[in-house]
């Protein structure tokens, strides 16, 4: 083989090799590659209810977004802790869950921050029993299995429920499960009761008939909290501020135009009618910047499950907020 020659095949073999390399080296580094390609994308977490929901339905943040270069992607969730868990790892910028799965995931190390809150809703929750239940008050539940989606925000009102009844936490049994699996332990009587939320609430009422022991009514506030991934605030002040704006305005339209957002939510849940406008009644709109009492609001919470054991470590609320130093 003339010299010429194997330089070529030598080349071709050099090229062949830093191919494979390259794409070796991607392959291993491609959740660097898309936290690049997230600098142009806004990753949203949502659940089956709420003004997110609602915002995905009527489209108007990703025109808002279209003038900034800015692309919307959203991801639906089953609940809020898996939620969260997601934007603990990167897959999402942005989300909204209730009051306790902020705590949940800021006791496990999530570096995750409150950008704001809906108004309380405490009739939007509830711990509810089947119809033909002989359960009548929360102080029946005892040495009862309730279901509830662990580290959501009914897992405070069922403690401060129990504890309004004079039971403790522990004369009950605690049955962890997720909202789909919930409602069919619940339909085929696995358990005795189900702790849950709209619009899951909602449809346990209009489609079988669910009958409601307590709701966060004088118990609970029952915030809808909006958090981001501290990095994604601290670096995209201005797009978190244009999100909430855009929150807050479809807020104050969802509040008077109750039949279109029913309309929107049963298109975006796939839930019936009658159950979406349950739950669009119940829901309290408003998205307000996080106060300080509101945090001291979830101190107390984070408080009763430190002292339950229920989360790992004592946790200050308020370092999470992007005011925080880390």
């Amino acid at each position: 083989m003339s010299n010429a020659n194997e330089k070529r095949l030598a080349k071709r073999r050099t090229l062949g090799y830093l191919s494979a390399a390259a794409v070796g080296a991607l392959s291993a580094g491609l959740p660097n590659f898309a936290g690049a390609q997230n600098k142009s994308v806004l990753r949203i977490g949502y659940q089956k209810y709420g003004t997110l929901v609602i915002l995905k339905g009527r489209g108007t943040l990703e025109k808002r977004l279209a003038a900034e270069n800015i692309e919307v992607k959203w991801t639906e969730f089953p609940a809020g802790p898996v939620l969260l868990e997601g934007l603990n790892v990167g897959s999402i910028d942005f989300g909204t869950v209730g009051e306790a799965p902020p705590i949940f995931a800021q006791a496990a190390g999530a570096d995750l921050v409150y950008v704001g809150n809906e108004p309380p809703s405490p009739t939007s929750e509830a711990i509810i029993v089947p119809k033909n239940s002989t359960l009548k008050t929360v102080a029946d539940l005892k040495g009862k299995k309730v279901a509830l989606n662990k580290g959501s925000n009914v897992h405070y009102l069922l403690v401060k429920a129990l504890e309004r009844a004079g039971l403790d936490y522990k004369d009950i049994e605690t049955i962890f499960l997720a909202p789909a699996d919930a409602r069919a332990a619940f339909e085929r009587g696995s358990v005795d009761a189900w702790v849950i939320w709209d619009p899951f609430l909602a449809a346990a009422e209009k489609q079988i008939g669910a009958r409601v022991l307590a709701d966060g009514t004088g118990i609970v506030a029952n915030h809808q909290f909006f958090l981001a991934s501290r990095a994604y605030a601290e670096k995209n002040p201005k797009i978190v501020s244009i999100l909430l704006d855009e929150l807050d305005q479809v807020d104050q339209w969802s509040s008077k135009n109750l039949k279109e957002v029913t309309n929107i939510l049963a298109a975006q849940t796939g839930l019936d009618q009658p159950s979406v406008e349950l739950a669009a009644k119940r829901y309290s709109y408003g998205v307000k910047p996080v106060t300080a009492e509101v945090i001291a609001e979830q101190q107390k919470i984070a408080d009763v499950f430190s002292n339950l054991k229920l989360i790992p470590k004592k946790i200050t609320v308020k370092d999470a907020l992007v005011t925080a130093k880390r």
